[in-house]
């Protein structure tokens, strides 16, 4: 038997690399991955880069799985995000795999990178917003805009906004007596910063501005702009809205008293997400806007007596969703745990009884009926609420410093954030339901 030439076995060992190499990279989302923040990142800067990515929802905790290049595996390797090289063929068996009818798994092709905003005032607080804080620390660009922008109309320029711990009812969150010499500072500035902004855009009261804003934004999710809002974001954002025609803002916020039938005039047909609710009137409910919150400073039936949240007992839990047949919401709660630590802010928890009907609980806390995170559609778009102020920061205070999330890149609570930013970016399927 004749033996193979040399020249011909250097060739096909130069050669081999080639035929054998990867096709695919899989980010796992399991507990195997080292930091699930940045992954987000990886993807996101994957779509910048005019590729496509697989979302694979329910697989090894919602991996992701995009075309092999040497510059992503550099990329992966310079942020510390786990990976996997994998051929041709386990990538078919993935698909294979999650596409089997028997199995709660699908697979979302993300197809371009959603322009991002931010709705955040230039001269904010002291408090930190924990979408700023994971998009910078998932390396996922973003604009910052505030009331001018919105009122010239640039939200048209993006596809996604988040609106920060914002009070649209115009009440400075209710931050006034009985605070502390620095929060009452704070307080006064951020006052002085609003009144001169309103009256620079041609309003006789913050309230009235604010409302606008409120309004302009419900216009953009209605023409197809996807909402993200925390905390007194989103609640105070439906109130804004619902209070339309009446005044529910007290003489020492505007200067001038709130319209004693003001309950009676709220709108409900305006709203987002919340109904029925009764609105704080005044300055003797602490920090609550209305009845909607049901978390530390509030009860259900009225305003006090809620008492103090213990971190250790408060958990809320993610519904389990049809990937096949529920795919937006599958999306929204990808996760590698799926029993989610409580946090606190201005709005903590939903009162499940103020939600209108078709609005998704995604995530809830069943014995006390506390909806924690919640979806639904308005118009050609579609918005997320997410009660609390930080997930990893049970109750952050005025002075505090910001979250490290170099200490928690593995955040189940964050994750949830993330999984909002890439929403916008899948490719549009139609419900088998």
């Amino acid at each position: 038997m004749r033996s193979i030439p040399r020249y011909l076995l250097a060739f096909t060992f130069l050669l081999l690399p080639v035929l054998t190499r990867a096709s695919s990279i899989l980010i796992p989302m399991d507990e195997i991955q080292k930091d699930h923040l940045k992954s987000y990142g990886i993807a996101y800067w994957v779509l910048k880069n005019g590729e496509t990515v697989d979302w694979l929802l329910n697989y090894r905790g919602g991996s992701f799985m995009t075309a092999y290049s040497k510059k992503l595996e550099d990329e992966c390797n310079i942020r510390g995000v786990s990976y996997e090289v994998i051929p041709d063929a386990k990538a078919t068996q993935i698909i294979t795999e999650i596409s089997d009818p028997s199995v709660n798994m699908e697979v979302v092709k993300l197809e371009k990178a959603p322009r991002m905003a931010v709705y955040s005032p230039p001269d904010n607080g002291p408090l930190e917003d924990a979408v700023v804080l994971v998009l910078h620390y998932a390396e996922i660009p973003f604009d910052m805009i505030y009331d001018e922008e919105v009122l010239k109309g640039d939200l048209s320029k993006y596809d996604w906004l988040h609106l920060h711990h914002e009070d649209f009812t115009g009440q400075y969150s209710k931050f006034n007596r009985g605070f502390s010499e620095m929060q009452g500072s704070w307080n006064q500035k951020d006052r002085e910063i609003q009144e001169a902004r309103a009256a620079k855009l041609g309003f006789k009261k913050v309230s009235k501005m604010k409302l606008a804003v409120a309004q302009k934004i419900r216009d953009f999710t209605g023409a197809g702009g996807f909402l993200f809002a925390m905390c007194s974001g989103a609640d105070s954002f439906d109130i804004a809205l619902a209070a339309a025609n009446t005044d529910i803002v007290d003489e020492m916020y505007d200067g001038d008293g709130y319209d004693p039938q003001a309950q009676s005039k709220l709108d409900f047909t305006q709203t987002l997400a919340f109904q029925n609710f009764t609105v704080a009137l005044g300055n003797s409910n602490g920090l609550k806007f209305s009845d909607i919150d049901v978390g530390r400073m509030g009860g259900r039936g009225g305003f006090g007596g809620g008492g103090r949240r213990d971190p250790t007992t408060d958990f809320f839990t993610l519904f389990d969703f049809s990937a096949k047949y529920d795919v937006v919401p599958s999306m929204l709660t990808q996760d590698h745990d799926h029993v989610i630590k409580g946090f606190m802010g201005l709005a903590t928890a939903f009162d499940e009884s103020k939600l209108k009907p078709g609005v998704t609980i995604m995530g809830e806390k069943k014995s006390a009926n506390e909806a924690r995170y919640i979806h639904g559609e308005y118009g050609k778009g579609q918005w997320t609420f997410y009660g609390g102020h930080d997930p990893e920061d049970y109750q952050h205070g005025l002075n505090d410093p910001p979250t490290d999330l170099k200490l928690h890149p593995n955040s189940p609570g964050y994750r949830l954030i993330l999984n909002n930013v890439l929403f916008p970016a899948a490719k549009k399927k139609h419900q088998k339901t």
